[in-house]
């Protein structure tokens, strides 16, 4: 919870509409014009002041903020037993994931051994193709000088 129960807002804008409210009854009637302005803003205060309470309640309920009980102390050898069950229910938890992500490295690396045996045989197979271009590449280069020989 807030400052005044997250009401800020509300008493805020409660204490201008107030203030607005003994100013128009202390300069009623003098001039036309700050009449007019009194007869439009005290309203429109109170108008969100109203608002704000509004809204403030509907969070309240919302997040179930309006009936906030204080917690009840536990006795320390409560504590004690409590943290000690949840000690070793941590500590089973946590054996139990790290036999689980060890076997899941393992697989990992498993994996990774394969990917690398397969990349170096992809590699192997493109140098090899690389190869027979070149070999292909001399091949129409000899036909070319051949036919080039023939014409004269």
């Amino acid at each position: 919870m807030g400052y005044m129960k997250n009401h800020l807002a509300t008493v805020t804008t409660g204490a201008f509409a107030v203030t607005l409210s003994i100013l128009w009854v202390w300069f009623n009637g003098q001039t036309g014009l700050l009449d007019f302005v009194f007869i439009m803003a005290v309203p429109i205060t109170w108008f969100l002041t109203i608002m704000c309470w509004l809204a403030q309640k509907s969070a309240d309920y919302v997040h179930d903020n309006a009936g906030m009980v204080e917690p009840v102390p536990v006795p320390a050898q409560a504590q004690e037993l409590v943290h000690a069950d949840v000690q070793d229910e941590d500590s089973t938890r946590l054996a139990a994931a790290k036999t689980e992500l060890v076997g899941e490295l393992e697989s990992l690396r498993s994996t990774i051994k394969m990917q690398d045996g397969e990349i170096d045989r992809l590699r192997v197979e493109i140098s090899n193709l690389e190869t027979m271009v070149q070999i292909e590449s001399l091949k129409a280069e000899l036909a070319n000088l051949k036919v080039l020989a023939s014409k004269k």
